[in-house]
Parts: structure tokens; C-alpha cells; sequence
């Protein structure tokens, strides 16, 4: 009991210096903002495009997939992937800090600045997303769709979070900037994923798909794509400069099976580790609903003070557009312990 004790004390000590009240909070922030940061910076290299991303004869998973590169030296895909990856690494760094109490807390100028660079880096690097979509790792519907829908979303949820604190909702507010970064993570656990497909179908074999000659002749040249690939004897002389070949998806064969193997696990994987992230996100909303009533009656308080109508339901909630009963507040504002946005002179910054 007397350890017990002892640990929770020394563990005190190192999250209340940053704002957190409660040990279990700190524990989440440190567990999925960890999961980002620590992504994040192991994708910094990337800032060297030619060096590793797109280093030639690069092996592993710290570069583009074999024939990636053939597009993404060429414009406007060069354009799009430089665009995504030199905005979404920043932002993704940054918005880490968004989570830190003390820092919403003693420098609230600087959650609100940094907030609006977040949303900017991360609304080119969408953008770029959208330019590369065509041949990102192998380019596939699927891919395609994934990346339009993740694009969507989070534009979405920007929007909406937006809306929101200028209407001084700011329950509703954290709630989709909670729900923003939650689907850009999907990138992250899309990788999880999709090593393990890339093995199973890998094991399995029988797997194939279709890649062009000259994504076949950017990893093998015309020597070794003749002698493999006979088809495309087609694309060098001249009569099919659109040849397709078929190539077996085995991360154990050559570079363009590899990236077969992956181009047929990608797009899945990104639906996959969609789903799991969207339903993730609302059940954490759904266990912590005293922080968002505590934040739903800051809001009453703010609105009301700010003579808006439909004080407490001033932004985008349920009960203007559905069938919710209507808010009615508490007598009391700050019964709930919080490590989320101050709220002191909110409505005053903010408007």
C-alpha cells in the first residue's frame, strides 16, 4: 500500500507540472498523443525528399514503395506529395500540443494561434493527399476512396469545430477537433494493418495485380522488364505505351511485387483503421460525458453573457436540428475537475 502510495506521488510529480489534475488522463494523453508524436517524428527524415523518401534503390519501410517515385518526380504528383508531407509533419508535431493542459491553461493566445496554423498545414496537406490519390501506393479504387473520405471528414470536422467556438459551443468544439485528429491518426494504424495483410497474402500466394511497364521499367529497367515481363516489349517499341503486366503481390519477390503486396493491403487497411478510429473516438466522448456537460454549461454561461440566442445551444447541437430535449442548465458551473480549455475571459478573446 505504502509503494502504491509512493508511486502515485512521484508520478504526480511529473504530470501536474503540465496541467493534469488526474492520473488516468494523463495516461490516455500520453498513450495516443504519444502515438502520434512518436510517428511523427520517426516520418521527419521524409523532409529529405530525395535523399530518403524517394531515395533511389531504397529498401524498407522508410521510403516510398518500390515505383511510387516514378510519379512523385514528376509534376503535378511532385507537387502534391511535397505539398502533403512538408505541411502534415508540422502539423501533426504541433497539434500535439493542443492536448497539453498548461498550456491551454497559461497561454491560451498560444492554443489559439497554434490552433490555426494546426488547421492550415493540415488542410494543404490535404490537398496534396488529393493530387497523389491517382497513383499513391498503387492507386486503386479503394486508395482512392479512402483518401477522398478522409479528406471529407476531416474538413468536416474542421468546419464544424470551427462553427462551433465562434458560437462559443465549445463542448461541441472539442468534440470535433477530437474527432479531426482521431481520423488523420488512421494513417498510422493503416500501417499496422497493412504489414500484416502484406504477410498473409504474401504466405498464401495466388495474389496478383496489374502494373504498367513503365512503373515495371522504373524499378527494373528494359533489360530485366523484358526478360520477366515479355509483355512489354510492346511499351519499349512503341505500339502500347499504356502496356499492363501481371505481377504476383509477394513482399519476398522482386521490388515491383512488393509493391504490389502493398497496394493491395493500402486502401483496405485505410478503411479498416477508418472504422476502428471513427468508432473509437465516440465511445471516448461517450465515457467522458461529465466533461462534456461541464464544458456544454461553460458554454450557457458565455452564450448568455454574450446574448446569443438559445443560450447553451447557440452552436451545432442535436436539439436545433433533431428531436434532443432541450438543455436546461446546472446551478453550478466548476463541479467537475477538468484539464481542458480555460475559460476565463473566453467569450471576450474569442469574440
Amino acid at each position: 500500500m505504502a509503494r502504491h502510495a509512493g508511486f502515485v506521488q512521484t508520478m504526480r510529480l511529473v504530470y501536474n507540472p503540465i496541467g493534469f489534475k488526474k492520473g488516468y488522463n494523463f495516461v490516455l494523453f500520453f498513450i495516443t498523443v504519444g502515438y502520434l508524436f512518436g510517428f511523427t517524428l520517426s516520418r521527419l527524415q521524409y523532409f529529405s525528399f530525395g535523399g530518403v523518401f524517394c531515395k533511389p534503390d531504397g529498401k524498407g519501410l522508410n521510403h516510398a514503395i518500390p515505383a511510387e517515385c516514378y510519379y512523385y518526380t514528376r509534376d503535378p504528383y511532385k507537387l502534391g506529395i511535397k505539398l502533403h508531407l512538408f505541411t502534415i509533419l508540422p502539423a501533426a508535431l504541433l497539434v500535439c500540443f493542443q492536448f497539453v493542459p498548461i498550456l491551454r491553461h497559461k497561454v491560451i493566445i498560444f492554443h489559439r494561434l497554434n490552433g490555426y496554423l494546426v488547421i492550415l498545414l493540415s488542410t494543404i496537406a490535404s490537398a496534396g493527399a488529393l493530387m497523389i490519390a491517382r497513383h499513391a501506393v498503387g492507386g486503386d479504387m479503394a486508395t482512392q476512396t479512402y483518401i477522398g473520405a478522409l479528406v471529407i471528414s476531416t474538413t468536416l470536422a474542421y468546419l464544424m469545430a470551427w462553427i462551433n467556438i465562434k458560437r462559443l459551443q465549445i463542448d461541441q468544439h472539442r468534440a470535433w477537433m477530437l474527432r479531426a485528429w482521431t481520423y488523420f491518426a488512421t494513417i498510422i494504424t493503416l500501417r499496422i494493418i497493412m504489414i500484416i495483410g502484406v504477410s498473409i497474402i504474401s504466405t498464401l500466394s495466388g495474389w496478383y495485380a496489374a502494373r504498367s511497364c513503365v512503373e515495371v521499367d522504373s524499378t527494373f529497367g528494359r533489360k530485366n522488364t523484358i526478360h520477366f515481363w515479355p509483355e512489354c516489349e510492346s511499351y519499349y517499341n512503341g505500339t502500347n505505351l499504356e502496356q499492363f503486366v501481371v505481377v504476383q503481390a509477394n513482399r519476398n519477390g522482386k521490388a515491383i511485387e512488393v509493391a504490389a503486396a502493398f497496394g493491395f493491403n493500402f486502401g483496405s487497411s485505410g478503411w479498416l483503421a477508418f472504422w476502428l478510429h471513427a468508432i473509437g473516438v465516440e465511445l471516448y466522448l461517450r465515457l467522458t460525458p461529465a466533461e462534456s456537460d461541464r464544458l456544454r454549461q461553460v458554454s450557457y454561461e458565455r452564450q448568455l453573457e454574450r446574448g446569443f440566442k438559445h443560450p447553451g445551444s447557440a452552436g451545432l447541437t442535436a436539439e436545433r436540428f433533431g428531436d434532443a430535449r432541450p438543455y436546461h442548465p446546472s446551478s453550478a458551473t466548476h463541479d467537475v475537475d477538468t484539464e481542458d480549455v480555460p475559460m476565463k475571459d473566453f467569450d471576450r478573446r474569442e469574440g
